[in-house]
């Protein structure tokens, strides 16, 4: 799964740091850090995070699970 934060937005509460760890990080005491692509195990914590943030800055992209069911390449892959 695809995660896309709006650091314009982030406000640095870190809910997501608390609610997925493996997943977000703090860098110095308001930097964001995080995977743009998460494990599909850590679907739930990711889910909480993005639930928990009171600003909405973080999206869960479940495009690739779309086109997965339908059979399409991913994005960005070599298909010719």
């Amino acid at each position: 799964m695809r995660l896309v934060v709006d650091l314009n937005r982030c406000q640095g509460y870190a809910q997501c740091v608390f609610l997925a760890p493996d997943v977000f990080a703090l860098h110095g005491d308001e930097a964001l850090r995080y995977a743009p692509y998460a494990d599909d195990s850590r679907r739930e914590q990711v889910a909480r995070a993005v639930a928990a943030c009171p600003v909405q800055a973080i999206l869960l992209d479940e495009a690739d699970e779309v086109d997965e069911a339908y059979g399409l390449p991913p994005v960005g892959s070599d298909v010719r």
